[in-house]
């Protein structure tokens, strides 16, 4: 079976977008690992998945597969990429829209200079909702890691993020603690891992371990997961650019209870068309 796709990338963290809505077609783990091998197949981060909403009141459904097969609640560069794809496919002609998550509804808006601004929801800081195992809340918990422990910060932006601070992100120990810190037993569901420099008040720099796919060249969950973890300890501004090795991010956040909004940009790389089991 023919597959119609188009490759995107928001700051380097590269997608396969396909529309659920004018062709029908079925993913199984093995089809999205194959979608997503970088020599055997398009090669991708994450596969977005284009569906009708399941409510009136939202205008799509939104999935996120990792390039392992996994599906996971929330993707901040891949909700970019999402309202820039439906919009250049004709699929809507709003700039902004609803968007049904399996985490909730988020708001991207296609703004006049080209990018892009999300609205995240607010962030959660509370261990059951993360989920991460920790008797009470706390802005900071130590974790255990083969006999040394760091210091983490837990926070969900709809999918789960243990963010460190480190001194140099240079040489942050990304390959060596992101699997374990994904695979961590406190959290049952894995999590990504965020290593964050901070160069001043409004700037940090970041590197982000995926669960499911490896370090990328961004996270956008993850880039609003350091920043709200940084703002929630009195170390950020409520203004923040977040620098990945993609590119740059911008972070807002008023605080408890209000949403966090993320700017950034969305790229179609190209579209084609694949067939499945070749």
């Amino acid at each position: 079976m023919k597959l119609k796709f188009t490759k995107m990338q928001g700051l380097g963290n590269d997608f396969i977008v396909l529309d659920g809505i004018r062709q029908s077609f079925s993913l199984s783990v093995e089809v999205i690992r194959q979608l997503a091998d970088r020599h055997f197949g398009i090669g991708c981060d994450q596969l977005l998945l284009v569906e009708r909403p399941t409510s009136p009141e939202v205008d799509f459904r939104y999935r996120i597969f990792n390039a392992d097969g996994s599906e996971v609640e929330q993707c901040g560069n891949g909700a970019r990429c999402f309202v820039r794809f439906v919009h250049d496919q004709g699929l809507t002609d709003k700039h902004q829209i609803r968007v049904e998550t399996a985490r909730g509804i988020i708001v991207p808006r296609l703004e006049s200079n080209g990018l892009v601004t999300v609205d995240m929801g607010a962030p959660v800081f509370e261990p059951a909702a993360i989920p991460f195992q920790a008797p009470t809340q706390s802005l900071t918990y130590p974790l255990e890691l083969n006999g040394s422990s760091i210091e983490i910060s837990a926070v969900s932006m709809g999918n789960p993020h243990a963010v460190q601070i480190i001194d140099d992100l240079d040489t942050a120990p990304v390959a060596q603690q992101g699997p374990l810190i994904e695979h961590h037993p406190r959290f049952p569901n894995r999590v990504n891992a965020g290593f964050m420099q901070i160069v001043d008040r409004s700037h940090i720099r970041l590197r982000v371990y995926e669960r499911g796919a490896g370090e990328t060249l961004a996270c956008g969950t993850g880039a609003c997961a350091a920043a709200v973890s940084g703002m929630a300890r009195g170390l950020l501004d409520a203004d923040v650019t977040v620098s990945t090795r993609g590119g740059d991010l911008r972070i807002r956040w008023q605080g408890e209870g209000h949403p966090v909004l993320m700017t950034g940009p969305a790229v179609v790389v190209f579209s084609g068309e694949i067939e499945l089991g070749a």
